[in-house]
């Protein structure tokens, strides 16, 4: 009987022994996570200043056009925006006075 005994104490303690083992490497894994995850924080900040020197450099790769250009290239752009205004205006008063001609019935 006394052995057992033993026996079940010892098994009591052998499960102790492995939740103790278990609890230690979760706590293990836990911080292994924090530091992985300060890692990856580290990595993030790295890319992110690097994109911006990169586009720095970028930008001074740049042409820029001229005052001139700029100003030539505004008035054609309005131009054309004035032509396509005034096109859709006569079209849609074209098909105004078509519609109300063919509803009226008058010819």
């Amino acid at each position: 009987m006394a052995k057992e005994k033993d026996k079940k104490e010892l098994a009591v303690s052998e499960k102790a022994e492995k939740a103790e083992k278990a609890v230690k490497a979760a706590k293990a894994d836990k911080a292994d996570k924090k530091d992985a995850k300060k890692k990856d924080s580290s990595k993030k900040q790295g890319k992110i200043s690097r994109w911006f020197k990169d586009l720095k450099q970028e930008m001074k790769k740049v042409v820029w056009p001229s005052r001139k250009v700029v100003v030539a290239n505004s008035i054609v752009v309005f131009a054309a925006m004035l032509g396509f205004a005034a096109y859709t205006f006569l079209l849609d008063k074209g098909f105004l006075w078509l519609f109300e001609k063919a509803i009226s019935g008058k010819s």
